[in-house]
């Protein structure tokens, strides 16, 4: 009744409306950019909403609140002994709803790759109304209306709650490290793992500029981190064949993952496991020396992948040299993979001045998006569109697919006051 209320003052007076879970979006997901079409804006904390409110543990699934933070979502479920297992590198400071409405990404990523993944059910409160799916495993019945509400980012309505899939606590674990002479031998062997059906808990690879970059390695090598994880039987067999996988392109062992519970926290896995924990908080100390340092991501299939990786690569690097004059670093790590294609995730760092910063962000973020579409990739592939992507996120998608969303925006939200800008205009 609070949200209902909320939608008819925000009508009435004319000012737009954006749900707020954590806070954590990277993409101006959740600012008040909106345009001078309205009185105002009024941000909606949802913090409040942050209960588990059923378990069933015979289906092993969840019906949570919204609100609710990962690790407080995961302590939650803990007595039970079950996992979402669903853990984003914004674990800490997002919520169920946020991974929801921005179809997030978590790090075990070779089979439930995305939150749409995990989803029964979702409840949303719309200015229209509520809506609320039929909560079953899977449907084939038509077009899914969890899979419209998933991606939505606040632009339809509000996500209450909802049924999420659980699994139980992992038993069985193993982490294998090996290093590679270059990126292409190593995204080579993740190829052949994801098509051999192993479908580990995380296959991915860190190029040698991000491990030096973070002071994870003193070498030349590309990292290949390669985990294996089940509640219910020995997975030696399954990573013992995805070592013959990393081998046979030209791996060799960095750190060994027999009768070592310890593997993940040791070699260069260890100490890039230790750099990627602490980098979402770098940035609040290269701000301040005027160094830009962001990220893109994106996904591309296989026979596309080498000529994708070299042009987005150079061509990042060259608008870095253009518009600051000087030479930056560009590196690539796989943060996801399939069957079909790698999830590349680049970074790019750049000095910049006091005065300038803003604005050679802008160009370089400008020129790295239009060297993802240009050569095939989606704009995002687990960072939301926002405002940030809205560009090429439009670009990417057929016109018509778009009138529909507008279509339906207008009939859920006839005064388009829910985050308006994002998704759709």
């Amino acid at each position: 009744m609070d949200l209902v209320k909320l939608f008819e003052y925000c009508d009435k007076l004319n000012v737009a409306l954006i749900p707020y879970g954590a806070g954590s979006s990277v993409v101006g997901g959740v600012t008040c950019d909106v345009n001078n079409k309205f009185n105002g804006t009024i941000s909606v904390n949802l913090s409040k909403f942050n209960k588990i409110l059923e378990v069933d543990e015979i289906s092993l699934s969840a019906r949570i609140q919204a609100g609710i933070r990962g690790p407080d979502l995961e302590s939650g479920l803990k007595q039970y002994g079950l996992t979402l297992r669903h853990f984003p590198q914004s674990f800490e400071h997002s919520t169920l709803g946020g991974w929801i409405a921005t179809r997030s990404g978590g790090h075990f990523a070779t089979l439930y790759t995305h939150i749409d993944d995990l989803v029964e059910n979702i409840s949303m409160v719309s200015p229209n109304g509520k809506m609320n799916s039929l909560r079953v495993p899977g449907s084939g019945a038509g077009p899914s209306p969890d899979r419209f509400m998933i991606g939505s980012e606040g632009s339809m309505g509000i996500i209450t709650d909802a049924w999420v899939k659980l699994q139980k606590k992992p038993k069985f674990k193993a982490t294998a490290g090996y290093l590679y002479p270059d990126f292409l031998s190593a995204a080579q062997a993740v190829k052949s793992i994801s098509q051999a059906g192993l479908y580990p808990a995380n296959v991915r690879i860190v190029d040698d500029v991000e491990l030096k970059i973070n002071s994870a390695s003193k070498g030349s090598n590309t990292l290949m981190i390669v985990s294996f994880e089940n509640a219910d039987h020995n997975i030696d067999p399954w990573i013992s064949r995805a070592e013959e996988c990393c081998l046979d392109h030209g791996g060799i062992i960095d750190v060994d993952w027999r009768n070592n519970p310890l593997s993940n926290q040791q070699g260069t896995v260890g100490a890039w496991r230790e750099a990627f924990i602490k980098m979402p908080y770098n940035r609040e100390q290269l701000t301040p020396r005027n160094i830009i340092s962001d990220t893109f991501e994106t996904s591309i299939t296989w026979e596309k992948f080498n000529n994708f990786y070299h042009n987005v690569k150079i061509s990042t690097e060259l608008a870095i040299k253009e518009i600051t004059g000087k030479s930056g670093a560009v590196s690539c790590r796989f943060s996801h993979s399939y069957p079909n294609g790698p999830a590349p995730y680049f970074a790019f760092h750049a000095n910049s001045t006091e005065e300038t910063m803003l604005e050679d962000w802008v160009q370089i973020k400008r020129s790295a998006s239009d060297a993802v579409h240009k050569y095939g990739g989606t704009i995002t592939h687990h960072h939301a569109i926002g405002r940030d992507h809205s560009h090429w996120y439009k670009k990417q998608r057929p016109d018509d697919f778009g009138k529909i969303l507008y279509n339906a925006k207008e009939y859920l939200d006839p005064k388009f006051i829910m985050n308006p800008g994002v998704i759709v205009d």
